[in-house]
């Protein structure tokens, strides 16, 4: 007979089923702005602009200053280690930005991903090591949810039993030890968008993959009312040549999370995962819009999706920061009313045929 011993307490659980509920409240979602450096090279590469530590903290400063109409849009914002640690141009930490205005403070933990030995061009992801030290200086430090990316590919062959069952422990892992100091765990098992597989084929790759993630976190007695999860929608591969209505995406998409993600789960945030600011969007509505039973918050974790605009109006220009930051807003308003199901689309100003997709995205 398996023992039970218990884990966290009655208060722990409270706080991080508290917290949880705070990010994903109703018309919330998250801002993921934890780019790491390499990747916000390539980012600002595309506009223009110089990786300097100043320009990265010059355009997350643009997304930090919104004002107060991002407060009933946003209730959490992820920041990459470097950005947790840096002021405004008067002095103001940006975690305290963020906090005043009642917006939870998240942080990317893991390390990025490595090779899987004996696999076609499979990853894990690393940086469990030490983990536990830095989620205690972390939430010292202001932030109470934490985000850990996996990534799996569709081909042929892939994903194999190997990668899903290893990046599952993993999430399973660092789960259970961000919640022993306090910090949700966003869990963020993202099918990449390559390839040109058909939306069934997605679907039945996310079901199986959720499926292990689950068991995982059954095994590792983790407490899934006090986390979240981030996966991706269930879309054709970015080469497929069938094209799919925005229902059929949602009909997937919330299928697939019925038979795979327990009902305990505080929210279910989504990645972008390189769809146009205005796919993303659209999509997102029709899924909370889906005729099906849907006991989680369905919202939005978007990095791309909500910043796209907003980068490529700034340009790294002084003069353009405050038009750049209505842009932000612009698209943190619209996807508030695609987690509600409101959103009639049609918003030019989100670029719908401005695609951010990219090849085998790395952070």
């Amino acid at each position: 007979m398996t023992h039970q011993f218990p884990t966290l307490s009655v208060a722990q659980k409270k706080e991080l089923h508290d917290t949880a509920l705070r990010i994903v409240a109703p018309g919330k979602g998250i801002l993921a702005a934890d780019e790491s450096v390499g990747l916000m090279a390539k980012r600002l590469a595309q506009v223009g602009v110089e990786n300097t530590e100043e320009n990265r903290r010059q355009y997350r400063q643009i997304l930090f200053s919104a004002d107060d109409r991002i407060n009933s849009c946003i209730g959490g914002v992820i920041f990459f280690h470097e950005t947790l640690y840096q002021h405004s141009d008067s002095g103001v930490p940006f975690v305290k930005m963020i906090k005043d205005r009642g917006i939870m403070v998240g942080i990317k933990v893991d390390k990025g991903v490595v090779p899987l030995p004996g696999t076609s061009g499979e990853t894990t992801t690393q940086g469990l090591d030490g983990l536990s030290e830095r989620c205690a200086q972390y939430k010292k430090d202001g932030a109470v949810f934490a985000k850990w990316r996996c990534v799996l590919k569709i081909s042929d062959t892939n994903p194999s039993k190997l990668a899903i069952t290893e990046n599952a422990n993993v999430l399973a892992r660092y789960s259970s030890i961000c919640q022993q100091h306090g910090i949700v765990p966003v869990i963020e098992p993202e099918i990449l968008h390559d390839g040109d597989h058909d939306l069934k084929r997605c679907q039945y790759v996310t079901e199986k993959v959720l499926a292990a993630v689950y068991k995982a976190m059954s095994d590792h007695h983790v407490y899934l009312e006090g986390t979240l999860l981030k996966p991706n929608m269930v879309t054709p591969g970015h080469s497929c040549p069938t094209k799919y209505s925005p229902e059929e995406v949602a009909m997937a998409t919330v299928t697939t999370l019925r038979r795979a993600v327990p009902p305990a789960v505080t929210g279910v945030a989504f990645l972008s995962g390189g769809q146009s600011e205005e796919e993303a969007s659209i999509h997102l509505n029709a899924i909370n819009n889906c005729p099906l039973v849907k006991p989680w918050t369905l919202t939005f974790s978007y990095g791309r999706a909500l910043q796209a605009s907003a980068l490529r109006t700034w340009r790294g220009h002084k003069e353009n920061q405050k038009a750049a930051t209505e842009q932000f807003i612009k698209r943190a308003e619209v996807n508030s009313l695609a987690c509600l199901g409101k959103y009639a689309g049609g918003d030019n100003g989100g670029e719908p045929g401005q695609h951010i997709y990219g090849s085998s995205h790395t952070y």
